[in-house]
């Protein structure tokens, strides 16, 4: 994660999305460029260098109780916190050369990252921090994890100047404040990670400018409610307890980019999604939701990442139009969603697609031979259906996928000769896959044990594979199938 200046005016939004479903966003986060009256811009010198230039005292105080309050007594011997400019404060002056402090940062992030440390046995926010006016960040980061506090509510008193809180990874408990309503110029609200429990404050929604919401990883519960954000970029409420219907309004906000709400307890079905024309990922998996599939999905025409995974209660076909239009879907997730019926067909013209999971699910059919389109892909997971016929790749895209080649424990997928694929490819002998002319469409894994009973008849049993268990080569499984069938025959004579 990266933290822009306050002097920055935009929201940046990285998007690190790899190959691995659910892989997290990484926020460059800034300030709005709200009226102040501090000169904004590069500074030609520190104060007390700079015909006089000072910093304020009663501010400068308040940065020595919130660093005595973390553990940094070491601050204290600083003369001029802002001359200091160690890295975690910033400091910006106003027309009378005065210096203020506008940005707080604790917490290491990374080795590279000089931020004040917090310790974190006896770290505590201090109320000072009610003492600085024009502070716009206010960051904290893995600094209470050993001495677990409630956040405290004495922080809306800066609703006049705030605009970034990250109170990220700290251990928090109790509920988020229903006074932070009152930070009204807000456009970033991090509590990602803690132990915060209660219900999504509906006070939240006094705030017009909020752009990044993340409140995921912690134990909310009750509803989300019906709030609405209309320059929403950021929705991360993953990893909660939270239930009820989804949120149509926070859903329908034009400017959204990625809304994540794995990982709770919504049910109902997926609302249309008219609004978000340029969302970029949807992650809805590990739900109870219900089917079917909106038809609303065609209109997000730059989405990359659609995961539903986990959903078992959708249970229903998946339309072969449902992603038409989707040119841009690099990852999409349908695992464990009990759909039935057959693959659409249209899928293989999602030529961008790099992750597809359809496992663990009644899929039938064959896999639609568009599918050789997907030059791209990387990852495929079509195990644990009821898939028959031939594979449509081609020796290198088997070989480029490896062990991210799903197929295993299907009723009969095989290979065409013809097609290149051969017996030394591991990832298709292991799903006991064999070639289509010789196996019939039956896989080695369903190649049943034959024994006789006293009085003459013939028992077939479903046991384990004979090719696994007793290693027979290719060559004598089809010996057993054909005298499977002569024993068959003589038997139904016999009767």
């Amino acid at each position: 994660m990266t933290f822009a200046t306050p002097q920055a005016t935009t929201l940046l939004v990285l998007l690190l999305v790899n190959v691995q479903l659910g892989t997290s966003f990484t926020v460059i986060l800034s300030d709005s460029g709200a009226p102040s009256t501090l000169v904004d811009g590069p500074q030609s010198g520190l104060p007390g260098s700079n015909n006089g230039a000072r910093t304020d005292s009663k501010e400068q105080q308040a940065v020595y109780d919130i660093m005595r309050a973390t553990g940094n007594d070491w601050a204290t011997d600083i003369p001029n916190v802002c001359r200091g400019r160690w890295h975690g404060i910033e400091c910006v002056p106003d027309k009378d050369n005065v210096f203020h402090v506008v940005s707080l940062s604790f917490g290491a992030l990374s080795d590279d990252t000089a931020f004040p440390t917090c310790d974190p046995t006896q770290s505590t926010i201090s109320p000072s921090i009610t003492k600085l006016p024009h502070l716009r960040t206010l960051f904290f980061y893995r600094c209470f994890t050993n001495n677990p506090q409630p956040i405290p509510s004495f922080l809306a008193q800066l609703g006049s100047s705030l605009q970034t809180l990250v109170l990220r990874e700290n251990g928090h408990i109790g509920p988020i404040p229903y006074e932070f309503g009152n930070l009204t110029r807000l456009t970033v609200l991090d509590l990602h990670k803690n132990n915060l429990n209660g219900s999504i404050p509906i006070s939240l929604g006094q705030i017009p400018g909020l752009r990044s919401l993340d409140l995921s990883s912690n134990r909310l519960s009750g509803s989300i409610p019906n709030i609405s954000f209309p320059s929403l970029s950021i929705l991360d409420l993953n990893q909660n307890h939270l239930k009820g219907p989804l949120p149509i309004p926070l859903l329908t906000t034009n400017s959204l980019l990625k809304v994540d709400i794995s990982r709770n307890r919504i049910s109902g079905p997926i609302p249309d999604l008219n609004g978000p024309k340029n969302l970029i990922l949807l992650d809805l998996s590990y739900n109870t939701l219900t089917g079917p599939l909106p038809d609303s999905l065609q209109n997000l025409k730059s989405l990359q990442t659609l995961i539903l995974n986990g959903n078992p209660s959708m249970s229903a076909t998946i339309p072969d139009n449902a992603f038409r239009g989707l040119d841009n879907l690099m990852i999409l997730g349908l695992s464990n969603t009990n759909s039935e019926g057959p693959i659409p067909e249209s899928l293989g013209r999602l030529t961008m697609l790099r992750v597809l999971r359809l496992d663990g699910n009644r899929l039938n059919g064959t896999i639609p031979p568009s599918f050789a389109n997907l030059n791209g892909l990387s990852e495929l997971r079509l195990d644990d259906n009821k898939l028959i016929g031939p594979i449509p790749f081609k020796r290198e895209r088997v070989w480029e996928m490896g062990r991210k080649l799903r197929l295993h424990n299907n009723l009969g997928l095989c290979y065409d000769q013809k097609s290149g694929l051969g017996d030394d490819l591991d990832t298709l002998s292991s799903a006991g896959i064999g070639r289509c002319d010789t196996s019939k469409n039956v896989p080695a894994s369903s190649i049943q044990h034959i024994s006789t009973l006293n009085n003459g008849n013939m028992l077939i049993s479903s046991t384990k594979s004979v090719a696994s268990t007793h290693k027979i080569n290719g060559a004598l499984s089809r010996k057993i199938l054909a005298l499977t069938a002569i024993f068959l025959f003589i038997n139904s004579c016999l009767l």
